[in-house]
């Protein structure tokens, strides 16, 4: 048997990855090296595959992925919806395969049930692998290149990507305008939490006490709960009600309202990027979040153009003050997503999936500022991922496990973190 030329295109937030894909797919010519894949029928594995999927379903009703099942791809886990789509590519017997960082978003499990799937096939598909994050690497990919922008370059040494250690950011971060009060010890407290989803039991019996200042990470298999999770602590779940369940030290259902719960919550989710969509600047978005808006309608005071200052010099980031948010590489429109959060110093900065889709040196990046947020306020921090970041100095772990039942909860301490 003739061994399948694989290859490993490592990308930064930097690379014209789309082009790179448009170039393959449209045998618009390729580099060099993938010119052997002129004249073959190739496939796309990618999230921007999977969405367009998910917009048909949504708008016209048009079931591709899914056809087996009542179930809608929205209601599915992310393994379980990269699992449709790669079932549904390799039906159509690809001679090659382009994967478009295919892990982000998964956990272990799913992880480890699609390397399985791809190693199975790597036998008669050619397998292209865009890969942001070192560790995803396939073994059974030998050979490697980067993409440089537009530039195709083939590398033979792969000390050459391995990922940044110890990022430094070499300025305190900046004082907020106005010191959120709270004096309780416990913000959150789950007591015996359990939710239903027309009879399916997605959380059962939860337990778990947040106190001020500590730096949680919250983890799971994809479908194990943790958005239901979070939906109760940002006051946007119906389930939390009739629940022992305190939320900045009031009963879930006591008469406080959404905004009562949310004045004290900084969030940040990526899906959150496409709600601007306009032509705000680096300046602009970061006052919007001492106001909590979508874009910057009034003007600001000098003490808010300070604040934003200050933070922009923090990230080194002060010459792009006027830039427009859209013209950022993704690593620093999430950075500056972080910082929105964080300005006001909130009593709870809640980040879901900050380092998804990021790059090594990115993640590496955003992981360093949010250790240094919870080193240096008393904000206390939930970050949830489905990859474990080893860089992220959390105080502690709360694990959901799947069962028949319901997922449960563990609290893992991480000990060396806690000061």
């Amino acid at each position: 048997m003739i061994q399948k030329q694989h290859w490993a295109v490592f990308i930064d937030n930097q690379s014209n990855k789309q082009g790179l894909i448009q170039q393959l797919l449209a045998e618009d010519k390729p580099p060099r090296e993938l010119e052997f894949l002129k004249g073959l029928n190739g496939a796309l594995f990618s999230k921007l595959a999977l969405d367009k999927f998910i917009e048909e379903e949504v708008r016209h009703d048009q079931k591709f992925l899914t056809n087996s099942t009542s179930q809608s791809l929205q209601s599915m886990s992310s393994g379980e919806r990269k699992k449709a789509l790669l079932n549904y590519l390799l039906e159509r017997k690809p001679n090659y395969l382009i994967l478009d960082n295919p892990f982000d978003n998964l956990d272990q499990d799913s992880l480890k049930k699609i390397k399985v799937v791809l190693a199975n096939i790597s036998n008669h598909i050619v397998i292209i692998q865009l890969i942001s994050r070192s560790a995803d690497l396939l073994p059974f990919v030998k050979n490697y290149s980067r993409l440089n922008l537009n530039d195709f370059v083939v590398i033979h040494d792969l000390s050459f990507i391995e990922p940044e250690k110890n990022k430094v950011f070499h300025r305190d971060i900046p004082q907020p305008l106005n010191q959120f009060i709270y004096s309780q010890e416990h913000l959150i407290r789950f007591k015996n939490v359990s939710v239903h989803y027309e009879g399916k039991a997605i959380l059962k019996n939860i337990n778990w006490n947040i106190r001020t200042g500590e730096f949680w990470e919250l983890a799971g298999k994809n479908g194990s709960g943790k958005t239901t999770l979070l939906s109760m602590i940002t006051g946007d779940n119906p389930k939390a009600y009739g629940q022992d369940l305190f939320l900045f030290g009031t009963q879930k259902g006591s008469g406080e309202s959404v905004w009562d719960i949310k004045k004290n919550i900084g969030y940040f989710t990526p899906a959150m990027v496409d709600r601007f969509r306009g032509y705000h600047s680096l300046e602009n978005m970061l006052i919007s979040g001492l106001l909590d808006s979508i874009g910057l309608y009034v003007k600001p005071s000098q003490a808010q153009l300070r604040i934003a200052r200050e933070w922009l010099v923090l990230l080194e980031m002060e010459g792009k003050k006027d830039s427009y948010f859209h013209d950022l590489s993704l690593g620093q429109q999430r950075l500056i997503m972080c910082v929105r959060a964080m300005i006001k110093h909130p009593i709870l900065l809640i980040l879901d999936e900050p380092t998804a889709g990021l790059d090594d040196a990115s993640a590496a990046l955003l992981v360093a500022l949010v250790n240094k947020m919870a080193a240096e306020s008393q904000t206390t921090i939930v970050f949830v991922s489905h990859r474990k970041e080893p860089d992220l100095k959390s105080h502690f772990v709360y694990q959901l496990e799947l069962t028949p039942e319901g997922s449960v909860g563990k609290v893992i301490d991480n000990k060396k973190y806690i000061t």
